[in-house]
């Protein structure tokens, strides 16, 4: 319900190790979803790809490479800072098993605009006759946007999205080793994918990269849901949003910086040094000096087309306070 699934008992997920293996998982149904339609229509399948922004997080080159999918990525830059639509009809074709979107993008914190990427699906269906399903890659914002940001239309209210996973220990609240994928609707899992283990004292199936995990990280994010219930996990995540804003806002004030975003998408933001500021130091050497001081302040280049751009990143989670 909190991602708004058409009819809840209808959908269908698992909990994970983390946000990562909760993609690969997602990624796999899109693969092998892709598979048996082109097996049923008589096609080859030797040549899955997956369209994403080039600023994913690197569990999805790992997806690629662990499973044999041609990963390609939509550049990102000055003008269009995440992947938003723009452009995409020259990346998908035949072979493309999904698009991932982006609820938080690792370098920045930006939210993708899931909706217009699934407007851009749309036109390239009307033209092209090709279905593409998007997965939300949620890791952060799937557990914000919902409590901050409810009108934003970017989950299973977009017929588009068979898929979203999380991080419980972002901003689920749990400490780390706990993620989520879920989908839309139980047919967008591939049936052959899970397996069912009768020797446990009844029937239980599973969908995994391992078998045996902690169940405590399961049982807490429970908990946090029954302690703080809806209101809870919104004053928690308002709390955090309150600081990364106020944190941007001064930063913003400092002549030598120039904000990339200002963290009014999930509470993560990052700046970069205005040009021309000084030749004397660069953000890696105020890394440095803040490192000395006991706070990890990265600096670290964009990816590919931007990576003369470096950036500096704060995130803001539950416990650091005005």
């Amino acid at each position: 319900n909190l991602w708004n699934a058409p009819d809840a008992e209808k959908s269908i997920g698992t909990s994970t190790i983390g946000s990562s293996e909760a993609c690969m998982l997602g990624g796999l149904a899109f693969k092998r979803r892709w598979q048996q339609a082109r097996r049923a229509a008589g096609k080859d399948t030797s040549s899955p790809n997956i369209v994403m922004s080039s600023a994913v997080q690197v569990c999805w080159e790992k997806f690629c490479n662990y499973f044999d999918v041609e990963p390609r990525y939509v550049p990102i830059s000055e003008e269009h800072k995440t992947l938003d639509g723009h452009d995409l009809a020259n990346y998908v074709d035949e072979n493309t098993i999904g698009v991932v979107a982006i609820m938080g993008v690792t370098y920045t914190g930006m939210y993708e605009p899931v909706a217009e990427i699934a407007a851009a699906l749309d036109e390239i269906q009307k033209d092209t006759g090709l279905d593409i399903p998007i997965h939300v890659d949620g890791a952060s914002g799937a557990m914000i946007a919902p409590f901050l940001q409810p009108d934003l239309v970017w989950d299973f209210r977009l017929e588009r999205v068979h898929s979203i996973s999380t991080s419980g220990h972002k901003y689920g609240l749990v400490y780390p080793g706990l993620g989520w994928v879920v989908w839309r609707e139980a047919r967008w899992l591939p049936e052959d994918l899970v397996f069912k283990v009768s020797y446990l004292g009844g029937e239980m199936p599973t969908f995994a990269l391992n078998f045996s995990r902690p169940g405590a990280q399961v049982l807490l994010q429970y908990y946090m849901f029954l302690r703080l219930g809806f209101e809870g996990y919104r004053a928690v995540q308002q709390e955090s949003q309150d600081v990364a804003e106020y944190l941007a806002q001064g930063i913003a004030r400092l002549d030598a910086f120039e904000l990339w975003n200002d963290g009014s998408d999930i509470p993560v933001f990052a700046w970069r040094l205005k040009e021309g500021h000084t030749k004397n130091w660069t953000l890696y050497d105020l890394q440095d000096r803040l490192r000395m001081k006991g706070w990890l302040v990265p600096a670290y280049p964009m990816p590919a087309d931007l990576e003369q751009i470096t950036v500096q990143r704060i995130v803001v989670r539950n416990g650091l306070s005005m």
